[in-house]
């Protein structure tokens, strides 16, 4: 707080704008706002020296005209720069809703800038696409932290801005990967894609690994983020290979196939060699942040990128083990995306499967709701086609009842 009130001083009001986020209550029972706490809150900002100039008022409800010329009253800012933003059935219309309460206007007012009035078409179509679905698929989810989904919060949203892009309502289950090594892979059953993103440590991870399996067998479209990679690599080896007591050395440091392992050395985006070992700093030698990945033309992620160089995001410490390249290449497992310097093996993919893609790299981290995440869309896509096959048999049976009743008639 200290900071932005320096900072104002510094460049000076005509370039720095306070606005501040607060709630004002809806009191249902009474069908009242309560706007006490909105000029308490602004009281104490300008205790420190900060005076908002645009409040931005949240609440159940739409806040009315006397409710906010009273804040505006008390608070000591421009009636117009008090905007009511109330609940909405979507949180991308909040664009179009700020809009609409001349937000936008305010601020280039406030700056002196020339501008085009906005256009809300884009935030329009996302809403009607997120609002009108057209197409339903089931999608399980299987991870290590299901009591806390606000950890997966990036996928939940990049998954919704596939389902937008679509026009698909995706029905997200989410299953502990604890539950499948204690109930059986059964606990996968309907479903017509199957996700195993990150996480850290060995709890869950046989689950993640069988769950690789059922969808490998079962020709369920699959994507595996970053430990989903290397439980897609793990049992690739275990079941496919021959490799029965493959694993990653950072879960069984003694098994004597560690297909997943600590790479000693790396090349950055920047061109420099960044080093680390079992004794490093856990968070200080991961590899992270954007990094360039090479894509083979004839594979389903270059199909769904479009192009042969991509640039993702990392936050890893183990890879892909390069001893392994050749006997698992053998067994038919394809590396498809490998790092500029061809050191780093960043995404597999196996043969003879409708969409399996295992990415060492965090693609939720680009998604957007405008323009969503190539391989999050092929992945929706992938699964509408499997629900759509699922269906058809089922319709296929269903006809011939269908005559026979109407022939009755």
């Amino acid at each position: 707080m200290e900071a932005i009130r320096q900072l104002r001083v510094e460049v000076g009001p005509e370039r720095a704008l306070f606005m501040h986020l607060t709630l004002v209550p809806y009191i249902a029972t009474a069908g009242e706002t309560k706007t006490k706490p909105t000029q308490h809150s602004v009281k104490e900002l300008r205790s420190i020296g900060i005076q908002p100039d645009i409040l931005i008022c949240r609440s159940d409800v739409e806040i009315d005209e006397s409710a906010r010329q009273k804040i505006a009253l008390f608070t000591n800012v421009e009636p117009r720069a008090v905007v009511s933003l109330p609940d909405s059935d979507s949180i991308y219309r909040i664009p179009s809703i700020l809009g609409e309460a001349n937000l936008d206007d305010i601020v280039i007012n406030k700056f002196r800038l020339d501008c085009p009035p906005a256009d809300f078409s884009e935030w329009n179509r996302v809403v009607d696409a997120h609002l009108n679905p057209v197409k339903e698929v089931n999608l399980a989810m299987v991870g290590k932290y299901m009591e806390l989904l606000d950890a997966y919060k990036s996928l939940n949203e990049a998954i919704i801005h596939a389902g937008i892009h679509t026009r698909t309502k995706v029905n997200i289950t989410y299953i502990d990967s604890a539950d499948v090594i204690d109930k059986g892979v059964e606990v996968l059953a309907n479903q017509d894609a199957i996700l195993v993103p990150g996480g850290f440590g060995e709890r869950g991870v046989e689950g993640k690994i069988m769950t690789v399996q059922y969808a490998r067998e079962n020709k369920i479209p699959y994507l595996g983020i970053c430990l989903g990679l290397q439980a897609a690599v793990i049992e690739y080896a275990r079941n496919v290979a021959g490799l029965k007591d493959a694993h990653s050395s950072e879960f069984s440091p003694a098994c004597d196939n560690p297909v997943i392992a600590l790479i000693s050395e790396w090349t950055t985006r920047a061109g420099s060699t960044e080093f680390r070992d079992e004794d490093s700093d856990l968070g200080g030698t991961m590899r992270l942040g954007a990094q360039t990945c090479v894509l083979d033309k004839d594979s389903t992620t270059f199909a769904s990128y479009g192009k042969e160089e991509i640039v993702e995001r990392h936050r890893h410490r183990y890879e892909f083990n390069n001893d392994y390249i050749d006997v698992l290449s053998e067994a038919g497992l394809k590396l498809v995306g490998k790092s500029v310097d061809g050191m780093l093996v960043e995404v597999v993919e196996i043969p003879d499967h409708p969409w399996f893609v295992g990415c060492q790299f965090h693609p939720e981290f680009t998604s957007t709701p405008r323009y969503g995440h190539p391989l999050f869309t092929g992945f929706i896509e992938a699964a509408i086609a499997h629900h759509e096959a699922a269906v058809e048999p089922e319709a296929a049976t269903a006809s011939p009842t269908l005559a026979v009743s109407n022939a009755q008639v």
